[in-house]
């Protein structure tokens, strides 16, 4: 494997995690071009693509985007995300103009209460195959 960071734009999420899961059904959904791929960070290929880049430790609690050679965390990685899909989702860009510190500690709020509200998943999504494709 290179160094590099993919080619495609690669999202790096919780697989056990059901809004991370459902985040990633929202973003299909809304990359009808298929820009982004996916990986769980429980994934063989998500703890490489982690652990290539020193993001071991923040990959279990940030979903991490892999894009143009830069590394996009927390509240960044999903504003950047959102900021490449179609429809009206693509406007919380404007969000950027928030500072981070102002924006990440309330995405790690939100982070240490996911699994809380929302509960863990006990299986992995299976995609179906026209999706598998997208999927490290």
């Amino acid at each position: 494997m290179s160094t590099a960071v993919p080619d495609s734009p690669t999202v790096i999420f919780d697989g056990e995690c059901n809004v991370c899961n459902g985040a990633v059904q929202f973003i299909i959904k809304r990359d009808p071009t298929a820009k982004f791929e996916f990986a769980a960070s429980q994934s063989d290929a998500g703890r490489a693509l982690l652990a290539r880049h020193g993001l071991v430790e923040i990959g279990k609690s940030s979903v991490v985007l892999l894009k143009d050679d830069r590394i996009f965390l927390e509240s960044d990685a999903v504003l950047e995300i959102a900021a490449k899909l179609e429809g009206p989702c693509r406007w919380l860009r404007v969000f950027k103009v928030v500072p981070r510190f102002l924006r990440n500690p309330l995405y790690r709020l939100f982070a240490r209460l996911r699994y809380r509200l929302f509960g863990k998943k006990t299986t992995c999504m299976v995609p179906t195959p026209d999706v598998r494709r997208r999927f490290l």
